[in-house]
């Protein structure tokens, strides 16, 4: 398919980029307007479908050249792979998947570059080649010698590749696990994954330079949501120190993605140790900032809701790895929870919650954090029940 010259597009979404306050460097904007994002998705993309749950193929060449462009320059995540290997040009009609690669939204994307504070000249490291679109943007603004990009995904890979030397970009291309950062181009003068973690690894700490910066999306229990933006400075001493500056949400790195709880969970929280009321209810976790909460004080839990057959609903909190539990039932307005194994799951929630609500339920942005090689430690003011450690032994 030939495709009419995208131009027009590329400066239309520089033009919403800097009235949502997304974009305000005249360099990313000048990258922006010049890397043409269709480029990066010449497999095509899944849309969802609302009424069916499924996810509907749409390829270039399946759709007039108006409306592929204007899918491309649509602002929103565009999913470009399903269940880790299908791609939108292997399926002719609505597949069920789950995504495992796509384009990010641009506004998300711009807006990381922008806060990661670039030079001209800066050595940057990027976790989550993906599309290889954020990829191209640095390559402009830093020159391809500049940018190294890791991807876990051979496939996905090799066509973001092909993309960047399409769009005239021969950068370092790397195919591995970005979890181990790349040491053959370090150290780096910035770090930023496309990717959320569970925990900053200490090997991009030690691949970054003393005042380098490491741009990331955390979640320590590795949710869909309730994930913060983590920008930290790395610190002479080896350790990095920084702070959640805003709310953000990505794919997971594929090595921390969480599998799905199946089989009969009631099952797994037959044998409850305490019975009780409870004033908080579990819809609270449904909030982006509880939610994070949450995850700093039971990083290893799991969050599902499930309906018997005669509709009753329990909220159930999983930690697999400890063989804990907390099973949350409602009668009238009150709500009882029952819980088991050797983490009290909920008592361990609750308190990190009401500690917050107490506090004046300040925003994500005020979770700071610190990493060294031994652990990680978050905190929020100075209230011993806002402060968390998670030890790497």
């Amino acid at each position: 398919m030939n495709l009419p010259d995208t131009t027009p597009e590329r400066k239309a979404l520089a033009d919403r980029l800097t009235e949502q306050e997304h974009l305000s460097s005249p360099a990313w904007r000048a990258a922006v307007e010049a890397v043409p994002r269709e480029l990066f998705l010449s497999f095509g993309v899944f849309l969802p479908d609302d009424d069916t749950g499924l996810w509907r193929p749409v390829t270039p060449d399946s759709v007039s050249p108006h409306e592929w462009v204007e899918i491309a320059y649509r602002d929103e995540s565009l999913v470009t792979q399903l269940d880790g290997h299908l791609t939108p040009d292997q399926a002719t009609e609505p597949v069920p998947g789950f995504p495992t690669s796509s384009s990010t939204v641009p506004a998300t994307v711009v807006g990381m570059l922008e806060a990661l504070d670039v030079g001209d000249g800066h050595n940057t490291a990027e976790i989550g080649t993906g599309t290889g679109y954020s990829t191209a943007l640095m390559c402009h603004r830093l020159g391809e010698d500049n940018v190294t990009t890791v991807e876990v995904d051979p496939e996905v890979a090799a066509t973001a590749d092909a993309a960047l030397e399409k769009a005239g970009f021969s950068t370092w291309t790397v195919t591995g696990d970005g979890l181990l950062g790349n040491p053959r181009r370090a150290p780096y003068d910035r770090l930023i994954a496309t990717c959320a973690v569970r925990r900053i690894p200490y090997t991009w700490v030690r691949q970054t330079k003393p005042g380098g910066i490491i741009l990331a999306t955390i979640g320590p229990g590795a949710w869909s949501y309730g994930t913060g933006l983590a920008k930290l400075t790395v610190k002479e001493d080896g350790t990095a120190e920084g702070r959640i500056i805003d709310r953000s949400s990505f794919m997971p790195a594929r090595a921390e993605a969480s599998v799905p709880l199946s089989g009969d969970l009631a099952a797994r929280a037959a044998y409850a140790d305490t019975e009780r009321n409870t004033a908080l209810s579990p819809a609270v976790l449904e909030q982006w900032m509880p939610a994070f909460l949450a995850q700093l004080a039971t990083p290893g839990a799991q969050f599902v809701r499930a309906h018997s057959s005669d509709g009753r609903e329990t909220v159930y909190l999983f930690d697999t790895g400890r063989e804990s539990f907390a099973a949350l039932t409602q009668d009238g307005g009150e709500w009882t929870v029952r819980q088991g194994g050797p983490v009290a799951i909920w008592d361990t929630i609750e308190g990190a919650v009401t500690a917050w609500q107490e506090a004046g339920e300040p925003d994500i942005s005020a979770v700071r954090l610190e990493v060294t090689p031994k652990a990680h430690a978050y905190w929020i003011g100075d209230k011993p029940a806002l402060r968390w450690e998670h030890r790497l032994a």
